[in-house]
């Protein structure tokens, strides 16, 4: 399980704003799901983003803040001006962050082979389908995942990639924050 405490300080950059706070600012007066980016040229990365962006109003009826995370500054402009995620976006300026919460990080090898697996082909064509583009700028060996925290700092779920397609379901962020699942929530982006 993750421990909070370990990564509550980390400073992370508004990408809009500019403004630099620690992490558990996030939560302090507010539930959030927070994503962790692998990179913001990642086509599979955009697919996600665009994929929980549908859960985006939902969650903000219910009061819980939805935050994207990125390792990195370099390239998030293009991820801002493609509009690819509605809610906030931050930059993990430090990079302690990812490694704090036990985020994989690939060698050249493994994060080839991995883009070769059935998820990611599939994700790949979803991306295609929603003409979704991607780069290569950037660090393309991290790994990233996702965090639901509840107002004032409790831990509600964690998740971490172990291949560079997988993401949680939005059906899953719902069902953990006891929100009402509508129907085919899983199949629509934002």
């Amino acid at each position: 399980m993750v421990d909070l405490t370990n990564i509550s300080q980390n400073k992370i950059k508004n990408l809009t704003t500019g403004e630099v706070v620690p992490l558990e600012s996030l939560w302090k007066d507010q539930t959030v799901v927070i994503v962790f980016f692998r990179r913001w040229g990642c086509m599979l990365c955009r697919v996600w983003a665009k994929e929980v962006s549908a859960i985006a109003d939902l969650l903000k009826e219910h009061n819980v803040k939805l935050i994207g995370v990125g390792v990195e500054d370099f390239d998030s402009q293009e991820f801002v001006d493609g509009k690819f995620f509605k809610g906030e976006l931050y930059v993990d300026i430090d990079k302690k962050t990812y490694a704090g919460l036990g985020f994989k990080r690939y060698n050249y090898f493994s994060v080839i082979a991995s883009l070769f697996s059935g998820e990611s082909r599939a994700a790949i064509n979803k991306g295609r389908e929603l003409k979704v583009s991607g780069n290569y700028k950037g660090d393309g060996l991290q790994n990233g995942g996702a965090l639901v925290v509840k107002e004032g700092g409790k831990l509600l779920y964690s998740f971490k990639q172990d291949g560079p397609a997988q993401h949680v379901k939005n059906s899953k962020f719902l069902e953990v924050l006891g929100i009402p699942i509508p129907a085919n929530i899983d199949e629509k982006t934002g």
